[in-house]
């Protein structure tokens, strides 16, 4: 599944840590954090049990607020 995760707080210099912490957990297959849109393209598999609150949690643990 590819979703669009909004958020605030993302700078150029935070993208790549992000990209990192998300595209770490098991069962994201690619993770593109965009400081221009302001948001967070992620594609994993939705059947892994907790997947999306595990994204929100890496995303939040850079200092960016996940807004969706």
């Amino acid at each position: 599944m590819d979703k669009k995760i909004y958020v605030e707080g993302l700078d150029e210099g935070k993208e790549s840590a992000i990209n990192t912490a998300v595209g770490a957990i098991p069962g994201v297959s690619a993770c593109t954090a965009a400081s221009m849109k302001a948001q967070v393209l992620v594609s994993f598999d939705e059947s892994v049990a907790g997947i999306e609150d595990a994204i929100n949690a890496a995303i939040s643990s850079c200092g960016v607020s996940v807004l969706n």
